[in-house]
């Protein structure tokens, strides 16, 4: 299996690069290559988990350099999984955006996410430090083009503000990486495992501080207060599909936090013992706050699913944040389950942005097409996004309830009250887009909605894999937590990367 293990990153990097090079002038042709390389991802990331789920961590050395010293990508059930999601969701981020037209307002929409594509799926399967932020920086170019799309003075300024406060994240991935590699002279993630279990006491303090760096980058990347600053502008003013599939990018910044959390710094070793789990803790209930208040208190659509995407986070980060089998296990479920919702709610918001002037919600405004079903797509994701039941929302937070251990009392506080904002925020948003709406005559130059039934197709789509993972939670619950007991033994992981524990 090990040479497919390179081709959830090479397959994107041929296709894109086809298209723009061969395709850039033909739009029906781009659709064709674009939908067909996504469709051949989802093949080869399915295969991978299969493998994944019965083997040990395999890892793929690319030029036959050995590790620590060649680039190295490593598959293991946790990559699998992820590589999975991603691709799913962007070959329904696709067929909506060729449904909705949104591929055609602009120039290399198709090209740009597969290589946005090529940029996640390396992030997930690289075994070294040093080219996680050489696929950061792939996601930031491309997701920088696919945020602009369309072009606009609104969408370019949120654009420059985004990729500013990216560039920041980047400087200071380059301090934590020169930080970290002074120390223990590696940044291959299983050298580091190694080497950092049996650092001398001397050198623990400049440890520290780069794996503080490096949580303040995965920190911005998963848009934890205080630096979640660029998200709500930037997935409020990006096009409808590309909001969507950035519902996984922040997961990428989750995703870091509990590689190198439970592989290189995990509580169990001396130098860093749990002050990450202190840190991370207090900062997910505040940006689970400030999530849950700005749903409530947003006067645009689109600005309160970003703000649902933070509050998620938050959640998320929670869970992580008891570096346990337990936690994990819940933080993973919960990834899957926000991950589907929350690019439900914001393609159910380019539905509802499509058929008005705006996506004002500060009044009640004139009834739209096909409100009927748009109304039941969004009463479906206000529920998954809220964490009621039926859905695997309800299930995702029952989990990370009872894996909380430290400041239980606080988290079940905070987690219930904010569950209770979010659905008033999100029950206003309804009442004024589905049911006041009713009570006014129809606008007289009411937006043509799209008439593709993809973007529909692609909606359900979603919603369907929400209520799947809710039926399914059983086994999927018993395989993520297969998954996280793997990440507390490092033992395979070092061995795939063929290093001796021992140093």
């Amino acid at each position: 299996m090990s040479h497919w293990i390179i081709a959830p990153v090479l397959l994107p990097a041929i296709f894109g690069a086809l298209i723009v090079l061969a395709m850039r002038n033909d739009l029906l042709l781009q659709r064709v290559f674009g939908v067909a390389g996504t469709v051949l991802l989802n093949g080869v990331t399915l295969a991978l988990l299969w493998a994944a789920a019965s083997n040990p961590p395999e890892a793929y050395f690319l030029g036959d350099w050995p590790a620590p010293f060649g680039i190295v990508l490593v598959l293991d059930r946790l990559a699998a999984i992820l590589l999975v999601l991603t691709s799913v969701l962007a070959l329904i981020v696709q067929l909506y955006a060729i449904g909705s037209g949104w591929d055609a307002r602009g120039r290399h929409f198709h090209a740009l996410l597969q290589f946005q594509l090529m940029g996640l799926c390396g992030a997930f399967l690289t075994g070294d430090a040093f080219n996680l932020f050489v696929f950061f920086e792939v996601l930031l170019i491309a997701s920088y083009g696919l945020m602009i799309h369309s072009g606009g003075r609104t969408r370019l300024r949120a654009g420059v503000q985004y990729v500013a406060f990216n560039l920041v994240g980047s400087t200071l991935f380059l301090f934590a990486l020169a930080t970290i590699y002074s120390v223990t002279g590696t940044l291959n993630m299983a050298d580091l495992a190694v080497k950092v279990a049996m650092l001398p006491e001397g050198d623990a303090a400049l440890l520290r501080v780069g794996a503080v760096l490096l949580l303040l980058v995965f920190a911005i990347k998963g848009a934890l207060v205080p630096l979640h600053f660029w998200l709500p502008g930037t997935y409020a003013e990006a096009p409808g599909p590309v909001a969507a599939l950035f519902a996984v990018m922040t997961k990428v910044g989750a995703y870091a936090v509990i590689r190198c959390y439970t592989l290189i710094f995990p509580p169990s070793v001396s130098a860093t013992g749990t002050m990450f789990a202190d840190l991370l803790l207090p900062a997910a209930l505040v940006t689970l706050g400030i999530g849950a208040l700005g749903v409530l208190g947003s006067r645009r659509l689109l600005r309160m699913v970003a703000f649902a995407a933070i509050a998620s986070m938050g959640t998320l980060f929670i869970a992580i944040a008891q570096f346990t089998p337990a936690g994990i296990t819940a933080a993973l479920y919960y990834l899957l389950h926000s991950t589907l919702a929350t690019a439900l709610m914001f393609l159910v918001a380019d539905l509802v942005a499509a058929r008005r002037a705006n996506d004002d919600l500060s009044t009640a405004q004139p009834p739209i097409a096909q409100a009927g079903v748009i109304a039941a797509l969004f009463f479906a994701a206000a529920i998954a996004l809220s964490g009621m039941p039926p859905l695997s929302g309800f299930l995702g937070k029952l989990l990370i309830l009872d894996a909380s251990q430290g400041m239980a009392g606080l988290v079940w506080t905070i987690v219930l009250v904010t569950s209770l904002v979010t659905i008033l925020g999100l029950s206003r948003a309804g009442s004024l887009l589905f049911w006041k709406a009713t009570t006014l005559p129809p606008a007289p130059h009411e937006a043509k909605p799209p008439a593709h039934a993809l973007t529909f197709v692609a909606a359900f789509g979603l919603l369907g894999l929400l209520v799947l993972l809710t039926l399914l939670a059983g086994p999927v619950t018993d395989f993520l937590a297969d998954t996280a007991a793997g990440l507390f033994d490092p033992v395979p992981y070092v061995a795939a990367n063929r290093l001796a524990v021992s140093g």
